[in-house]
């Protein structure tokens, strides 16, 4: 059962991914006798966090609950709201179930061993692995002091990405192209290389009714001329600098052969986003650049297929870069 109520969590902390940095986006559900009696998910911006607004939903219903957070109950408490470990001690809150510590320094550990101090029981661990991934972005950045990054390409079967001439539209039919934007609403930055930005002039915003509003920071790779005048774009020039973009812990990386090049060379992709259409190019625009491998070798073992599904007539295949943690 409880692995059933974490999922409940994990769903509400998807409603506000690519939002929140630089908090995670975490959620919360509040369960007495079999029920839900508080939902709650971090806000835009940060707050209120996921456990004040389940708390506020509960009320006096939420003495003798258990709570399930898909994050360690933060510690500190600061001027935008008291901390969240205390809030559930006060609200009598029964028994938390936590599926990860919060590695903020501020918090990291202190938050569970509040709860315990007030006597209440912490399981920490369900369903880890999928909270881990609800926050990547949030993650990394603590671990590795940048973005979590993802790659979106869209290829017909043959790994082209344009025609000859460059036209690409439309290589993937609606579907696809509607999942790409709720892609870009997950993200607080989108990528392309300056060449996408002069060839095609992209808008690169979210075009989803009641998610226009989540369109993101547009950045550049590359030098700006002297004489560019065009507002709206930060520029950076190179891969690595995406760790000095403001609140963002979720880049997708979207236009560009070369500059998907660039960031697989580095090393800095770590989720692949595959729309491959139904159709046979030739001769077209390869998806990729040269990335810097020297054998097939060093190729294997560094992808694995998460998601797989059919969008119309398109194929959607998601893999996760796989690293080593030791």
């Amino acid at each position: 059962m409880d692995a059933r109520w974490m999922g409940v969590a994990l769903a509400l902390s998807q409603r506000t991914r690519g939002r929140t940095a630089p908090n995670p986006n975490v959620g919360c559900v509040i369960v007495a006798d079999g029920r839900v009696v508080g939902r709650g998910w971090t806000h835009a911006g940060g707050r209120p966090h996921a456990e004040a607004m389940a708390l506020g939903q509960a009320g006096a219903r939420a003495a003798g609950a258990t709570a399930y957070v898909t994050l360690e109950p933060c510690a500190h408490r600061s001027a935008r709201g008291a901390a969240c470990s205390d809030l559930l001690a006060a609200a009598g809150i029964a028994r938390v179930v936590a599926a990860l510590g919060d590695p903020d320094p501020r918090t990291d550990g202190s938050g569970f061993a509040r709860l315990r101090d007030a006597g209440i029981p912490v399981d920490v661990g369900v369903r880890a692995a999928e909270a881990a991934r609800s926050m990547a972005g949030f993650l990394t950045r603590r671990a590795l002091g940048r973005p979590f990054v993802t790659l979106k390409l869209a290829t017909s079967l043959d790994g082209r990405i344009a025609m000859a001439d460059g036209a690409s539209r439309w290589i993937t039919g609606p579907g696809a192209r509607a999942h790409t934007h709720l892609e870009r609403a997950r993200h607080e930055a989108i990528l392309v290389g300056r060449g996408t930005l002069e060839a095609d002039a992209p808008i690169l915003d979210v075009r989803l009714p009641g998610l226009a509003d989540r369109s993101p920071l547009r950045v550049v790779l590359g030098h700006r001329h002297a004489g560019d005048t065009r507002s709206g774009w930060q520029w950076i020039d190179s891969p690595a600098a995406i760790a000095t973009l403001p609140d963002a812990d979720h880049v997708l990386v979207e236009g560009g052969a070369q500059t998907a090049a660039a960031f697989l060379a580095a090393d800095l992709v770590d989720r692949l986003v595959l729309y491959r259409a139904p159709i046979l190019i030739g001769g077209g625009v390869a998806a990729l650049g040269d990335i810097g491998l020297t054998g097939l070798a060093a190729a294997h073992g560094r992808w694995a297929l998460y998601d797989s599904r059919m969008l119309g007539s398109d194929r959607l295949e998601v893999y996760e870069r796989l690293r080593n943690e030791g």
